[in-house]
C-alpha cells in the first residue's frame, strides 16, 4: 500500500496514542486543578479503547505509512497492564520505533518490565530542577529527586537515550533553562526546551508567557557554547544543538515562534479512540465507534488524512492570537 499523504503531501509517519485521560499530576499548563479537580469525571473504562482495538488501529496506520508509535496520556503508566499492550504493539511488523512519554512518577518500578515488553525509549517531562518551581508547576508536591530516579531507572533498563522535555513559561521556570542544560550536559540524556503552547483552552495561555526558543538557545550558548546540527530524520520537531566540547546536545521546540506545520507527519488518537490530525484541533473523528460498528476503519483513516490541511501554528503565528476552541492536551498527549 502506498504511503498515505494529506493535501499538502505530508505523509503519516508518526502516531501518538493516548491510553488514558487520567494523570496523577495537575500541571498548570495541562491539567489545572481549577478544571481537573476532585469532582472531575474521567472517562469510564468502557469508553477507552481496549488493547485489542489499539493494536488493530496501530496495524492499520502502519499499513498506511506509520513507522513511529508513541504511547501518551494523561499519564500512560496509570493504564493497568500497559506492558501487555507494549508487547502487542512490538509484535506488529513495521513499527520501527516504539516509545512512551511519562512524568516518571512510576518509572522506578515500571522501567524494567516496559523494556522487557519491547519498549524502545522513554521521554520524561521535567520542567525545573528546584523543588519549589517544579512542585508549583506539577501542583501535587511531587519532588524533582523522584523524577531523576525514574530517569536513571529507565536508563539502567535500556530505555535510552532518554529525552527530557521542559515546557518553559516566562516568569515561572525560565530561570531553570541554563541549570537544566548544565545538569544533563555530559550525560546520555537530551534536554528539549519547549515553547509554552496554547494547547486546549484551560491553561490561560498568553503570548507574553512564551519564551522564544532563540532566547533560550542564546542564554545557554552564552555559558555553554553550542552549534546547530541537522535533524535526525525528516519532520523532527526539535531544533538540535551540540555542545562545542562534545558533551552531548540540547534541543528546542519552537512551535509558537517558528512553526513546523509544513513538515508535520503526526496523527493523534485519544484514549476514547478519536482521531485528531493536529495537536490544536477543535474536533476529531471517532475510530472507536467505527470499530465497534464493524465499519471499514482503514477507509475512514484514509479519508481523514487525505483531506487534512491543518496548519494551526502557522496561522496563529501570523496572527499572534489563539484561534477557536481546541481539544485539551490531557486527552491527546503532547
Amino acid at each position: 500500500m502506498a504511503v498515505l499523504t494529506d493535501k499538502f503531501q505530508r505523509p503519516v509517519r508518526d502516531l501518538r496514542l493516548s491510553v488514558t485521560d487520567r494523570c496523577n499530576f495537575r500541571c498548570t499548563y495541562c491539567m489545572p486543578k481549577e478544571v481537573f479537580g476532585k469532582d472531575h469525571e474521567f472517562l469510564p473504562r468502557g469508553e477507552l479503547l481496549s488493547f485489542d482495538e489499539i493494536s488493530m488501529l496501530v496495524a492499520l496506520f502502519v499499513e498506511r505509512g506509520v513507522e513511529k508509535v508513541r504511547i501518551t496520556g494523561g499519564e500512560p503508566l496509570l493504564r493497568k497492564d500497559l506492558e501487555k499492550l507494549i508487547g502487542m504493539l512490538r509484535s506488529i511488523d513495521g513499527v520501527r520505533d516504539l516509545t512512551l512519554t511519562t512524568n516518571a512518577s512510576l518509572l522506578v518500578r515500571k522501567a524494567r518490565s516496559l523494556a522487557a515488553a519491547g519498549l524502545d525509549r522513554v521521554t520524561v517531562s521535567l520542567d525545573a530542577l528546584d523543588d519549589p518551581t517544579f512542585q508549583r508547576m506539577n501542583d501535587v508536591g511531587f519532588p524533582v529527586a523522584a523524577v531523576l530516579e525514574g530517569i536513571e531507572a529507565a536508563a539502567e533498563a535500556g530505555l535510552g537515550p532518554i529525552k527530557v522535555n521542559a515546557v518553559v513559561q516566562r516568569g515561572v521556570n525560565d530561570h531553570s533553562v541554563i541549570e537544566m542544560a548544565r545538569h544533563f550536559k555530559g550525560t546520555d540524556h537530551i534536554v528539549r526546551f519547549i515553547e509554552y503552547m496554547d494547547v486546549g483552552t484551560t491553561n490561560g495561555w498568553r503570548l507574553d508567557d512564551v519564551v522564544p526558543a532563540e532566547e533560550m538557545i542564546s542564554a545557554i550558548n552564552a555559558v555553554l557554547p553550542l552549534e546547530p546540527i541537522p535533524p535526525n530524520y525528516p519532520g523532527e520537531v526539535a531544533n538540535r544543538f551540540r555542545y562545542l566540547d562534545g558533551e552531548g546536545e540540547v534541543g528546542v521546540i519552537a512551535s509558537v515562534t517558528k512553526p513546523f506545520c509544513g513538515s508535520c507527519t503526526r496523527a493523534r488518537v485519544s484514549a476514547e479512540g478519536t482521531l485528531y490530525t493536529c495537536l490544536f484541533a477543535s474536533s476529531g473523528t471517532s475510530l472507536r465507534d467505527a470499530i465497534r460498528a464493524g465499519d471499514d476503519v482503514g477507509a475512514i483513516v484514509e479519508q481523514v488524512w487525505s483531506t487534512r490541511e491543518d496548519r494551526y501554528s502557522e496561522i496563529r503565528s501570523s496572527q499572534t492570537v489563539t484561534i477557536g476552541s481546541k481539544v485539551e492536551m490531557s486527552y491527546i498527549g503532547g
